[in-house]
C-alpha cells in the first residue's frame, strides 16, 4: 500500500522518514507534471535514490545540479557550481530505504542551519515553513542539496516528451497545466519506452516499428519475461537452421534472428511502457542476450563444419571467447567511469594529457547526437544490434563460415580500438574500482588462489597477463600440430607446465587492486582460463563441440557475476562450489595429462551447469520465498510532501 503524507516542515518530514520502512518519494508543492513523471521516478530502475532533473532555468531558492553519466555529482544554489550545472532540481526525488537515514539527517541539518560538508552555509539556512511556493521549493531544494552533500549516490531522472515544471504563481500554474493537457500521456509513454540513445541499426531498423509490437504485447497481457522467452526461442530456431544449411534454411534463420532481436528490444520497451521492472527481469535479460548469441555461434560453427570446413567449431569457440572477454572489459570500464563520475576531483588531476584530450573529444562526439562522428563512434565498437545484423546478412548471403569470419574480424578490430582508447583514458582518470567491491568474487578465485602468497610489487594485472601467456602458448603449439595432422596429444606433458604458468595469476589474489588499469584483471583472468580450457581440450582430444559447450557454461557463470554486479545483487548462493578459475583449470590439466580430457570436460561442465541452475533457483525463488515468510515485506513505499 502507498501512503501519502503532507509534512508541514522539514522537522516533520524527518520524523516521517524515521518511521518509513520502504522507499520514500519527496515532492515540493510547486511541481506541476504528468502523473507519469512521478510514476517513472517511483519505478526508475537505475538506482535506489533518484532525483527529478529539469532543463528549466532555476528560480530563486532552487538548486542546480551537475551530472556525470546519469549521476548527480554536485548540487547547490544557482551560481555555486560556477556555470558547470547541467540542469535544475525538479523538486521531487525518490530515496531508497538504505538512504533514508541520510535523508533524515539532511532534513534536520537544513532546519538547524548546520552546514554540511561541501555545501554553502546559505544553502542550509532555515526557511519559515509553509510561506508559499517559493519557500516550499526552497525547503525541498535545501533538503536535496544536503542529501547530495552527504555523499548519497543519486541518479538523475530526466523528463522527455512529458511535462514537468516548477511554478511560482498563478500565471505559471496556468501555463504548466495547459502544457500538461496538450500532451497525450499514453502516446508519450509509448515513445518513451524506446531508448533515447541507441545504436545505429537498432535506431533505424528496429525502433522505428518496435513500439507497435510493444503496444500489442501490452494489450495481449504479455510480460517482459514472456517476450524474452519468445526471443530466445526465435534465436534457438535460427541457430538450428544455420546448422541445417541450405539457402532457404539460412535465409529463414536470418529473418528469425532479426525478429528475435526486435523482440529483444521489445522486452525492454515493454518493461518501460508498463513500468514492470525487477532485479530478476534485468538479470534474465542480460543472461538471455548472451545465451542467444552463443547459441547462434554454435549453430554457425556446426553449419560451417557440416559444410566441409574443418575449423568451424574452432571459429565459434573463438568468437564466443572474444565476445565474453570484450564484455568483461565493457562491464568494468563502465564501473570505472561511474566511479570517476562520483569522484570528479580525482579525474581532474591529469588535465592536459592525452587521456584528458580523449575524454574531452569523446564528450563532444557524444553530445553531437545524430552527427556522422556520433554514429561512427557508436557503430565501430560493434554493439549487439550490429553484431546480429552482420550475422543475419552474411549468413543469408554467403553462409555460416563467412558469418563467423566477419564477426571475428570486426570483433577483433573493435576490441583493439576500444581497448587502446580506454586504456589511455583510464590511466588519465586513475580511479581504482576493483577495491570498491569484493575482488575475490569478481576475480572468481577459488580455494587454491586463496592460499597463494601475494606478489604485490608486480601488481595483479601484470600477473594475470603473464598467467595467460602459458595457456596461449600451449594452444598455439597444439593448433600447429593439429593443422599439420600431427597428434596434439604429444603435448600432454606441457599441460601441467601451462597450468603452473597460469597459476602465476593467483599471486595477485591477495594484492591491492587499486592500479589505474586493474579494472582489466577480470577480463585477463577470463582470457587465461578460457585459453587453458581450449588448449587442454585440443591436447586431450576432446570433441570440438564439447569444448564449445564447456566454455559456454563458463561464460554463463561469469556473466552471472557481472549481471549481479550491474544489478547490485549479492554473490551467487553456490559460488563456493564452482571451484574457482584455478581449481577448474587444475582438474582439466590432470585430465588432459591422463588422456581423458573429453570425459572430464563434459563432466565438469555438467557439474558447473547444475551448480549454476541451483544458484539461480536459490537466489531468485527459494531465498526470496523464505524472506517473505520470515519478514513482512511492504508492498510499496511512502510519499511525503513538505508543505
Amino acid at each position: 500500500m502507498t501512503h501519502v503524507r503532507r509534512a508541514a516542515n522539514l522537522t516533520e518530514l524527518a520524523t516521517l522518514v524515521d518511521a518509513a520502512t520502504g522507499p520514500v518519494i519527496v515532492s515540493g508543492t510547486d511541481l506541476v507534471a504528468h502523473t507519469a513523471v512521478l510514476r517513472h521516478l517511483a519505478t526508475s530502475p537505475v538506482g535506489p535514490t533518484v532525483a527529478l532533473v529539469l532543463t528549466d532555468p532555476p528560480a530563486p531558492g532552487q538548486a542546480v545540479v551537475r551530472e556525470e553519466r546519469g549521476q548527480v555529482v554536485d548540487a547547490g544554489p544557482d551560481g555555486r557550481l560556477d556555470g558547470g550545472q547541467t540542469g535544475v532540481f525538479g523538486g521531487a526525488l525518490r530515496v531508497g530505504r538504505d538512504d533514508l537515514p541520510a535523508l533524515a539527517a539532511a532534513a534536520r541539518a537544513a532546519v538547524a542551519g548546520t552546514p554540511i560538508a561541501g555545501t554553502d552555509p546559505a544553502a542550509v539556512a532555515a526557511t519559515p515553513p509553509a510561506a508559499g511556493p517559493e519557500a516550499a521549493g526552497s525547503a525541498v531544494d535545501r533538503l536535496f542539496t544536503g542529501l547530495t552533500a552527504l555523499g548519497t549516490l543519486t541518479f538523475a531522472h530526466r523528463v522527455r516528451l512529458l511535462v514537468a515544471h516548477r511554478v511560482a504563481g498563478p500565471t505559471g500554474l496556468a501555463a504548466a497545466e495547459a502544457a500538461v493537457a496538450a500532451v497525450d500521456e499514453d502516446r508519450a509513454e509509448l515513445r518513451l519506452s524506446v531508448k533515447e540513445k541507441d545504436d545505429f541499426f537498432t535506431t533505424f531498423f528496429v525502433s522505428t516499428w518496435s513500439p507497435y509490437v510493444t503496444k500489442a504485447s501490452a494489450k495481449l497481457g504479455l510480460t517482459p519475461t514472456g517476450v524474452t522467452a519468445i526471443s530466445v526461442l526465435f534465436a534457438a530456431v535460427a541457430a538450428v537452421l544455420f546448422g541445417v544449411g541450405g539457402r532457404p534454411a539460412l535465409v529463414t534463420g536470418a529473418v528469425l534472428l532479426y525478429l528475435g532481436f526486435v523482440l529483444d528490444c521489445v522486452d525492454g520497451q515493454l518493461a518501460r511502457y508498463t513500468r514492470h521492472f525487477s532485479a530478476w527481469g534485468g538479470w534474465l535479460d542480460t543472461m538471455a542476450d548472451r545465451a542467444k548469441e552463443y547459441l547462434v555461434y554454435a549453430g554457425l560453427g556446426y553449419g560451417a563444419t557440416a559444410a566441409g570446413f574443418r575449423y568451424g567449431w574452432a571459429l565459434a569457440v573463438a568468437a564466443m571467447t572474444l565476445q565474453t572477454v570484450r564484455h568483461m572489459t565493457d562491464t568494468w570500464y563502465g564501473v570505472l567511469h561511474d566511479e570517476a563520475a562520483r569522484r570528479p576531483k580525482a579525474v581532474g588531476g591529469g588535465s592536459g594529457g592525452i587521456g584528458d584530450r580523449l575524454n574531452a573529444a569523446s564528450t563532444r562526439v557524444q553530445a553531437d547526437t545524430g552527427s556522422l562522428s556520433y554514429w561512427l563512434k557508436r557503430t565501430v565498437v560493434f554493439p549487439i544490434g550490429e553484431r546480429w545484423a552482420l550475422i543475419a546478412l552474411t549468413v543469408a548471403l554467403f553462409g555460416p563460415l563467412v558469418s563467423l569470419v566477419a564477426v571475428l574480424t570486426w570483433g577483433v578490430l573493435a576490441f583493439a580500438y576500444t581497448g587502446a582508447l580506454r586504456t589511455l583514458r583510464a590511466r588519465w582518470m586513475w580511479v581504482p574500482v576493483l577495491d570498491t567491491v569484493d575482488a575475490t568474487l569478481h576475480r572468481d578465485d577459488g580455494p587454491i588462489a586463496a592460499r597463494f602468497p601475494a606478489l604485490r610489487p608486480m601488481g595483479p594485472l601484470t600477473l594475470a597477463v603473464l598467467g595467460a601467456l602459458g595457456p596461449a602458448a600451449l594452444l598455439v603449439a597444439a593448433g600447429l600440430r593439429v593443422r599439420a595432422d600431427d597428434d596434439a596429444g604429444g603435448l600432454a606433458w606441457a599441460t601441467p607446465v601451462a597450468l603452473l604458468v597460469l597459476l602465476v595469476a593467483a599471486l595477485g589474489a591477495g594484492a591491492a587492486h587499486n592500479g589505474p588499469l586493474d579494472w582489466l584483471v577480470p577480463a585477463a583472468l577470463r582470457a587465461g582460463e578460457y585459453l587453458f580450457a581450449i588448449a587442454a581440450g585440443v591436447v586431450g582430444g576432446a570433441p570440438a563441440w564439447v569444448v564449445f559447450g564447456y566454455v559456454f557454461v563458463l561464460t554463463l557463470h561469469h556473466y552471472d557475476l557481472t549481471a549481479r554486479l550491474e544489478k547490485r545483487q549479492a554473490a551467487p548462493p553456490l559460488h563456493s562450489a564452482t571451484l574457482g578459475w584455478e581449481g577448474r583449470s587444475a582438474v582439466l590439466a590432470v585430465a588432459a595429462f591422463a588422456g581423458f580430457a573429453g570425459i572430464a570436460m563434459a563432466t565438469l561442465g555438467a557439474y558447473l551447469l547444475v551448480v549454476f541452475v541451483g544458484s539461480v533457483v536459490l537466489a531468485w525463488v527459494v531465498l526470496p520465498a523464505r524472506a517473505r515468510r520470515g519478514v513482512g515485506v511492504p508492498a510499496g513505499g511512502e510519499v511525503h510532501q513538505p508543505g
